[in-house]
């Protein structure tokens, strides 16, 4: 049996954005206009929320990053400290 080979989809198309993470400058890949994204079960205080959006306006930041700062803000008395 033969399978007809893939086509891509153009990137202009595709809803899953290329990105580059403003703070480590990792690419990853945003799901945002899937109606999907990993980042989507990172659980965020509001203060850093507030802080990330300040920092990196309209920008999203790779999973792994998000995590670190979720982890660092919850050993943080106070919270939203640690964006360095």
């Amino acid at each position: 049996m033969t399978t007809a080979p893939k086509t891509p989809v153009p990137a202009e198309a595709s809803p899953w954005l290329a990105a580059a993470c403003p703070r480590c400058g990792g690419g990853f890949e945003c799901g945002v206009n899937a109606g999907h994204c990993d980042c989507f079960g990172v659980r965020l205080t509001d203060a850093l929320r507030a802080e990330l959006a300040a920092r990196y306006p309209g920008r999203c930041l790779c999973l792994r990053c998000l995590r670190e700062l979720v982890d660092a803000d919850a050993r943080q008395p106070g919270g939203a400290k640690a964006l360095a």
